[in-house]
């Protein structure tokens, strides 16, 4: 089993959502955090032509589920396509990270692993 985990501008949410129940994903979760990454903050007019780079943490959207590991490159690539903006992509877009999970547990049933999720 993998865990999927995208951190995504807030903005795609829906489009991720949207790719992964496509992709077959059976659920998913999502949080609202801040944070900084490559993009570093955002430019900001200040007025008369100037502008400036305010370096604060910015709204994302982190999206996880855990999938079958042969469903691990449909989901990555459908999040990479839903979440990337435009056709080149930009700074900002987020990031995606996949680890092992090692145990499921239901814990209305106690069923494990696969037949758990």
């Amino acid at each position: 089993m993998i865990k999927i985990e995208a951190v995504v501008r807030p903005e795609r949410i829906n489009l991720v959502v949207e790719a992964l129940i496509e992709a077959g994903v059976g659920g998913y979760h999502v949080l609202n955090v801040s944070g900084k990454g490559a993009q570093q903050g955002v430019e900001v007019f200040t007025g008369r032509g100037a502008t400036t780079t305010v370096r604060a943490a910015l709204p994302k959207s982190i999206i996880t589920t855990v999938v079958k590991a042969d469903m691990k490159d449909a989901v990555i690539e459908a999040i990479l396509i839903a979440a990337r903006t435009g056709e080149e992509g930009q700074i900002g877009d987020g990031k995606i990270f996949v680890s092992q999970v090692a145990e499921v547990i239901r814990v209305r049933t106690g069923e494990k692993d696969e037949s758990a999720l």
